[in-house]
């Protein structure tokens, strides 16, 4: 292969850390306190929540699936987690178990779900996020507040200047790099998105790996809604409220694809750091909260149009590059 078509399928591989390197730059020299450290401490620890959900929904989309219940389970696991601590004196440390429990076992019903009764996964996950949300609003009318230090440390906690949530975020997807790119349990993700009944035929249980990334996915979202409940030492009801798009956003823009088989969480982290980017340089800038909104949704409709134009060049280079070899021609 050509060291031309090399570069052009790496940019392409790696196009968000391009984006986020220019828009790093843009505002660096035309938003005010952009460039400081406090603030760009504050991006990440702004943009914690925001990038579990992107790793969550990126391991499911990597299999071909979509999940629309994790912004339901981000209120959904803590709320009910301390409902039965106030109820049954449950103690903080247990708490944070019983919290990511709940977490994979949403998940795990997702993916049961999906897997024996052969459902769509978009149709699936949004009957469980209604379910999940409307279950919240009546159990958890009001703030749970004024919650057990121990439970609100991941949100609220630092060490020296640097919020834990921040390292949790780093740490959560350095292992998850390591997973995907280094194991071969990580590596059945990918193939079961891009081929699934190939990898079933190659020996790889697949309703197993559809299970799993769902239940990841629990996990991951009952991480955010710790970090979300510790931030604000309560725990309500609208808790990841619209999330779950900028999920999506966040997830394609880091090199995910709604057809499966693609990405890796290096790619969904710079995802998330351009839309966390994004958001502090428009409030920055003192831009309205509701041109916020609006820019935010019409960086959705870009993420979707990025699938696609990745897609197509991606198959028209290396369309060029078999014609080349076909033709016989040089490096």
């Amino acid at each position: 292969m050509k060291t031309s078509t090399k570069i052009q399928l790496a940019l392409l591989n790696n196009l968000v850390w391009v984006m986020v390197a220019v828009f790093f730059l843009a505002n660096a020299l035309f938003t005010p306190s952009f460039l400081s450290a406090r603030n760009q401490l504050n991006i990440l620890f702004q943009s914690a929540t925001l990038g579990l959900m992107v790793l969550g929904q990126g391991i499911v989309m990597m299999v071909g699936e979509l999940d629309l219940s994790m912004e339901a389970t981000l209120a959904f696991a803590p709320g009910i987690t301390i409902l039965l601590a106030n109820r049954f004196g449950i103690p903080a440390p247990v708490c944070l178990l019983l919290t990511l429990l709940i977490g994979a076992l949403v998940g795990c019903f997702n993916g049961l779900c999906m897997v024996k009764l052969r459902t769509n996964s978009f149709l699936l996950t949004m009957s469980t996020q209604i379910v999940m949300r409307g279950l919240v609003l009546f159990l958890v009318p009001f703030s749970l507040a004024k919650l057990d230090p121990v439970y609100t440390f991941l949100g609220r906690g630092k060490i020296g200047n640097l919020q834990v949530a921040v390292l949790v975020l780093i740490l959560i997807y350095a292992v998850f790099e390591f997973l995907f790119r280094m194991t071969t349990a990580g590596r059945r993700f990918l193939l079961t998105g891009g081929n699934r009944k190939a990898a079933f035929i190659s020996g790889i249980n697949t309703d197993r790996v559809l299970v799993s990334a769902f239940m990841l996915a629990g996990v991951l979202a009952s991480v955010a809604g710790l970090i979300t409940a510790g931030r604000q030492n309560a725990v309500s009801n609208n808790m990841g409220t619209g999330l779950v798009m900028m999920a999506f956003a966040g997830a394609i823009l880091g090199g995910c694809s709604f057809n499966g088989g693609l990405g890796k969480p290096i790619g969904m982290l710079g995802g998330t750091l351009l839309l966390g980017m994004l958001d502090n340089a428009l409030t920055l800038n003192g831009v309205d909260v509701n041109l916020v909104s609006a820019t935010k949704g019409a960086l959705i409709f870009v993420a979707i149009l990025l699938d696609r134009l990745r897609f197509q060049l991606t198959a028209w280079i290396m369309h060029r590059e078999n014609i080349r070899r076909l033709t016989g021609g040089g490096d």
